[in-house]
């Protein structure tokens, strides 16, 4: 990457961080205003009147369309077939000003209809096993990964599809890194078998954006073997905080050896609320956390990382970390980070989470300037916010969230003052929506009908939302 090219990066990593602050500070007060009759006022604080879609696929507000860039089983570049279940996805520029869109898929080694190898793997024959995490043997690969797409915005074309990592298991979210990859991560903790499993599951790799085929798999085992979910990085520490997707999940935090250099190691850690030992923060029993209450907050670190009984969340829990339900997108905001929790809250429609950084973050003495926590959101009303799951920042500083919750998902957004809209809805089946991101441009937005196999580009006046552009 040339150095003006790392320069960019930062800059728009730094920027989004920024409006992300700006933007999640609505998510306070909307989901519990109510207008007489029972309706939620922020739901009807904004009306973009989605319009129906003739093809019935996705309902988009007037003004706007939608364009299918990618679909399951496609041929590629490199002679293999687009993987089916896209999810996370993070978007760059190369060099060359195109659009770099890095996209996880979340297989199994059975969903033989998704494997980028063909339906029998009859593709398999012609790839180096050398280049997958775990070949099976040749007879049961990994058939999660990344593929990398180039896109051209201004001709709203697609130049060249490849898959850039192989061999791992149900690549779910990630986070895009200040200098410039994709880290992504495995929702598994399948253990090797010795026979057709040859690799532990349930680590954490990087793409960089300019991979320009498969990437050797080195998991950066530092990270903790867990159901990771997503990841977001401070660009200021280099810190790196991990969900976890289990009902009992934690928050993790990496502090890396070398800035910039995952593999170098560091030291994982989780978090725990002072005061209040193996907190469980999912509201689901009794309210044990209140909105708007920060709470101070230390880190446990702990060992054994590699977990070969998947019993970090047990250890963690029973050193005094708390319990959170089903964490799953997050997304660094300055000097502050926000995370989902899917199933949290009494009705399990949701919790969003506000973490507030220590200014010693990391460093010895952060807890003389503790961090601190606070349930920001607690969705009651699922016609308002239902399991969203991953979320992302516009250019014009809205929150945008994803809802999975096997009923009717939406593409929700959140203005900075706490009204509630909805962008989009799937009227193509019942799969949930993942992978929003916007381009580097802030022109389109790029989101996946996962279960349809589907990548989808997004244009229109988004200057209706904002003046404001990355």
């Amino acid at each position: 990457m040339s150095d003006n090219q790392k320069d960019y990066t930062r800059r728009h990593f730094i920027k989004q961080s920024t409006l992300t602050s700006l933007a999640l500070i609505s998510l306070v007060n909307c989901t519990n205003r109510k207008k007489k009759g029972g309706n939620s006022e922020a739901e009807q604080a904004v009306s973009l009147d989605l319009k129906p879609d003739a093809n019935g696929y996705l309902d988009l507000p007037e003004g706007f369309s939608y364009k299918i860039i990618s679909k399951s089983g496609q041929k590629m570049s490199d002679g293999l077939l687009v993987p089916g279940r896209p999810d996370g996805m993070g978007a760059f520029l190369d060099d060359a000003g195109l659009t770099v869109i890095i996209c996880n898929h979340e297989n199994s080694p059975t969903t033989l209809e998704h494997s980028p190898f063909g339906p029998a793997n009859e593709l398999l024959s012609g790839v180096d096993l050398d280049k997958l995490f775990d070949s099976g043997s040749g007879i049961n690969p990994g058939l999660g990964g990344t593929t990398t797409l180039i896109y051209d915005e201004e001709k709203g074309t697609v130049v060249d599809q490849y898959l850039s990592l192989a061999g791992t298991y149900r690549n779910c979210a990630g986070g895009v890194s200040p200098w410039g990859s994709w880290i992504t991560c495995e929702e598994d903790v399948t253990k090797a078998d010795g026979n057709q499993i040859l690799k532990d599951h349930g680590y954490v790799f990087e793409v960089p954006k300019n991979a320009k085929e498969m990437v050797t798999p080195v998991p950066i085992k530092a990270m903790g073997r867990f159901n990771h979910e997503a990841v977001a990085v401070d660009p200021n520490s280099g810190c790196v905080y991990l969900t976890e997707d289990r009902p009992d999940g934690l928050i993790y935090r990496f502090i890396p050896n070398e800035k910039e250099n995952l593999l170098a190691g560091g030291m994982l850690q989780v978090l725990a609320v002072k005061d209040k030992k193996s907190l469980d923060t999912r509201n689901w029993e009794a309210q044990e956390v209140a909105r708007n209450s920060p709470m101070e907050v230390f880190w446990i670190n702990m060992d054994n990382v590699e977990a070969p009984e998947d019993d970090l969340r047990y250890r963690g829990f029973d050193s005094g970390a708390a319990r959170f339900a089903r964490g799953e997108g997050i997304w660094m905001g300055e000097g502050e980070l926000f995370f989902a929790c899917t199933n949290g809250g009494p009705h399990n429609f949701g919790q969003v989470f506000k973490y507030s950084l220590s200014p010693k973050e990391g460093l010895e003495g952060e807890n003389a300037e503790p961090a601190m926590l606070e349930l920001y959101a607690e969705s009651n009303d699922k016609t308002v916010l239902h399991m969203c799951d991953n979320l992302s920042i516009a250019p014009w500083g809205d929150v945008l969230l994803c809802e999975d919750n096997g009923e009717l998902n939406h593409i929700r957004g959140i203005d900075k003052d706490g009204n509630i809209y909805t962008l989009a809805c799937n009227r193509s089946s019942k799969s949930e929506l993942t992978g929003l991101v916007f381009s580097p441009s802030g022109k389109t937005l790029f989101v996946n009908v996962q279960e349809n196999g589907d990548t989808v580009a997004i244009t229109g006046p988004w200057e209706r939302f904002g003046k404001e552009a990355v």
